[in-house]
C-alpha cells in the first residue's frame, strides 16, 4: 500500500479510492433519482451548448440523451452540469455527476491515475491554431514569439509547449480557466493565437465579434480522441455508457435511423434484429430493457444523424466527417458488434 501511495502521490491515490468506493451501483442510483446527471462544457457550440431557454444540444449532449433513452426509454431525463476543464474530473470523482461527456481527451494518465474510465471515442480530434487573417500567417511554423491563449487544466498547454520547443520557437502562454474567458481575451487582442482542439476552434470562432476575420491554420499537432468518461469500479455503468455509443455507431453502419427504426423491427437481418431488441437479451445483460438501443436510435438517432445535426457540413461549424466517417467509408469510426 505504501508503494502504491508513493507511486501515485497520496492525493491521487485517495481520489482513486474515493472514486472507486463511490461508484457501486451507479445505474441503480440513476434509476432511483429518475435522471442522468451529465457533466458538459460551459458552452461549446456543436458539442454541448445551451440555448436561451436552457435547452442543451450537441454531439456530447446526444451521448447523455442516449444513456437516458437506454435507461428510462426517455431521452429527456437528463440534468446537465456545466463544468470548466479544471472542475470536470473532480466533479466525476466526487459523484456530483454520473458521466462526463465534455470534449475530453482520452490519455494514459486520465485513464489510469484518476480513477476514471473512458467509454469510447465519439469524436477523433487534434489540436490546432487560430489566428487573425490580418497577421498574414499561413502556417503554425510562423508563430515564433507569439502570445498564445488557451485553457488551464487541459492537454493543450503541454502540446503547445512541446510543439514550440520541438520547432525551436519562443512563445508566451496566456491561460484562463473558463473557455469564454479564453475566447474573450483572444477576441480583444490579448494574444495572437488561440489554440485548442480543432473542433473547438471552429465552434468558438462563432462567438468572435467578426468570425470571418479569423482562420484555422492547417497544422494538427496532436491526437485528441474525445469521449465520455465514467468512474472506475462500476463495470455495469461503464458497459452501459460504452454500448450507448456503440449502438449509435452500429446503427449508422446498418442503415438504421430515427426515421426507419420502426420498420427495422421486422428486418430479415439478424444483426439488425439484435440491435433493435427483437433477438437476444443484450439489454438484460446491461441492466436495462431489451429495447434500449431502439430507444436510443428512435429518440436520438444514429451516430451519423447526431454528427450531421450538430457539427456537420450543413451546420454553422461546417465540419466534414473526415476521420470520423465510418471505417467502411474511409474513416476510423468503428464499433464492436452486438452479438
Amino acid at each position: 500500500m505504501k508503494k502504491t501511495l508513493l507511486a501515485l502521490g497520496l492525493g491521487t491515490a485517495m481520489s482513486v479510492a474515493a472514486a472507486t468506493a463511490a461508484t457501486a451501483g451507479t445505474l441503480a442510483d440513476v434509476k432511483a433519482k429518475g435522471f442522468v446527471q451529465c457533466g458538459v462544457s460551459q458552452g461549446l457550440p456543436g458539442f454541448s451548448n445551451a440555448d436561451s431557454k436552457g435547452n442543451w444540444a450537441g454531439l456530447d449532449v446526444d451521448i447523455c440523451r442516449g444513456i437516458a433513452a437506454a435507461v428510462f426509454g426517455d431521452a429527456t431525463k437528463v440534468k446537465y452540469t456545466p463544468l470548466s476543464s479544471k472542475e470536470r474530473f473532480t466533479a466525476l470523482q466526487s459523484g456530483e455527476i454520473d458521466v462526463l461527456s465534455r470534449n475530453t481527451t482520452w490519455t494514459a494518465t486520465r485513464d489510469t491515475a484518476l480513477g476514471l474510465n473512458f467509454a469510447g471515442v465519439n469524436y477523433y480530434d487534434g489540436q490546432g491554431f487560430m489566428v487573425r487573417k490580418s497577421l498574414g500567417v499561413t502556417s503554425a511554423l510562423q508563430l515564433g514569439g507569439a502570445a498564445v491563449c488557451t485553457n488551464t487544466g487541459t492537454t493543450t498547454e503541454l502540446n503547445v509547449a512541446d510543439y514550440f520547443r520541438a520547432n525551436n520557437m519562443k512563445f508566451e502562454v496566456v491561460a484562463f480557466e473558463k473557455s469564454d474567458e479564453v475566447v474573450g481575451a483572444y477576441d480583444k487582442g490579448r494574444c495572437d493565437v488561440y489554440t485548442t482542439d480543432a473542433s473547438g476552434l471552429y465552434a468558438q470562432r462563432l462567438k468572435l465579434t467578426n468570425s470571418k476575420d479569423h482562420i484555422v491554420l492547417p497544422e494538427i499537432i496532436s491526437k485528441e480522441p474525445l469521449g465520455p468518461v465514467v468512474r472506475q469500479g462500476d463495470d455495469q455503468w461503464f458497459n452501459l455508457v460504452k454500448w450507448t455509443l456503440n449502438a449509435m455507431i452500429n446503427a449508422e453502419e446498418m442503415g438504421v435511423t430515427s426515421a426507419n427504426v420502426d420498420s427495422m423491427l421486422t428486418s430479415k437481418n439478424p444483426a439488425v434484429l439484435r440491435l433493435v431488441g427483437k433477438e437476444g437479451s443484450f439489454g438484460e445483460n446491461l441492466g436495462v430493457g431489451n429495447d434500449w438501443a431502439y430507444n436510443i436510435i428512435k429518440q436520438v438517432g444514429n451516430y451519423g444523424e447526431s454528427f450531421d445535426r450538430n457539427v456537420g457540413p450543413k451546420t454553422p461549424l461546417g465540419i466534414a466527417r473526415g476521420v470520423n466517417a465510418l471505417w467502411s467509408k474511409g474513416g476510423i469510426m468503428y464499433a464492436p458488434p452486438i452479438r
